[in-house]
């Protein structure tokens, strides 16, 4: 092949659709990215409807548009049942990777993202900073089903996986709620209209541990060294490089939005914004906003639980870096330059 051909499912989702810019708009790779909604803005990826759940379909489509060198894994369905969550995860993962490969002899890797969580973050203190071969937590865990089958499936193949652990991927998504920064700048917004300061909504523990990030553009450039230069059948954390306190970014947040960051008031964002839909078409209307939908602008539970961990939560990019990634973002920035970004969107007032 003339050049790299990418596809990447997830792809409009905060990791996919970073991932597939970076890669199509940046380096010039041929990009296919597999997603249930349209993009809705220009890029040179091509996008392609695909329901990973079906997998007749799943094949005809990847055989129509590969055959592919890379595959960038960033499909997520989330499930409150751990067994159903397993299950949909492991077999739409089955599903991109065998019909990628069927529709490409010159496959060389397979880049397959996971989080924290397999150390057990969602669970409560682990150990820090938390390494790539620490022992794992009592599953369910769909990360470890998803990675076993890929080791398995990939053995004797001549292309091999990687995998790359990620933490809270913070970027620009529209329509992908699982963002936690724009939480943070919803949850900005209608303070502010509120009149109200901008209080830490979580836990007084949480306020003082510390916390680690990614910022998609990070881990889109750290998927680019993942697919070239690491080494197979290897898992790296990859996270921004430094670590922070919520204490001391969140005034920062405040200062930058010209707000009182006031006290911390741990509140259930879920509860607390369950009426705000009216509030934020209001918001919307007033300053010319996108029309994003408030069910899907932010996800309000998954900021209680990054807000009310009562625990540190590192984890260790020693491996990565002396693999040769060396990148690093300063995360406190990347919350602001983010905010910003948002703006210039029209995402946020």
């Amino acid at each position: 092949m003339s050049k790299p051909h990418a596809l990447v499912a997830g792809g409009l989702g905060v990791i996919g659709r970073n991932v597939a810019t970076h890669l199509a708009d940046t380096l010039g790779w041929q990009v296919t990215a597999l997603s249930r909604r349209s993009p809705g803005f220009n890029t040179a990826a091509r996008y392609l409807p695909v329901d990973l759940l079906d997998d007749k379909a799943s094949h005809q489509a990847l055989a129509d548009a590969g055959p592919f060198t890379h595959v960038f894994y960033a499909a997520y369905q989330e499930h409150d049942d751990p067994t159903r969550q397993v299950d949909t995860n492991l077999a739409m993962l089955r599903t991109c990777v065998a019909a990628a490969e069927a529709a490409s002899p010159d496959l060389e890797r397979v880049v397959l993202y996971e989080g924290a969580k397999y150390y057990g973050a969602h669970l409560g203190a682990f150990p820090t900073p938390a390494h790539e071969d620490d022992p794992r937590v009592l599953p369910p865990m769909f990360y470890y089903d998803q990675e076993d089958w890929l080791t398995a499936f990939s053995k004797g193949k001549p292309w091999d996986p990687v995998v790359l652990r990620t933490d809270v991927v913070c970027g620009f998504a529209l329509g992908n709620p699982m963002n936690l920064a724009m939480v943070i700048a919803v949850y900005a917004a209608i303070c502010k209209e509120l009149g109200l300061p901008l209080r830490f909504p979580g836990s007084p523990t949480c306020y003082g541990k510390l916390a680690q990030v990614t910022d998609a553009a990070q881990l889109a450039r750290g998927s680019v060294w993942a697919a070239g230069q690491g080494a197979g059948h290897t898992a790296y954390n990859l996270t921004n490089g430094d670590i922070f306190r919520w204490s001391h970014l969140w005034n920062r947040i405040a200062a930058h939005l010209d707000m009182d960051p006031g006290e911390p008031m741990p509140i259930s964002l879920t509860e607390m914004m369950a009426d705000k839909a009216p509030l934020w078409e209001r918001i919307k209307a007033k300053h010319g906003l996108v029309d994003v939908p408030f069910d899907k602008v932010a996800a309000w539970g998954f900021g209680d639980f990054i807000f009310n961990c009562d625990w540190d939560v590192i984890c260790s990019t020693t491996r990565i870096r002396q693999a040769g990634f060396t990148d690093t973002v300063d995360s406190e920035e990347m919350f602001l330059h983010l905010i910003d970004d948002f703006r210039d969107r029209k995402v946020i007032p």
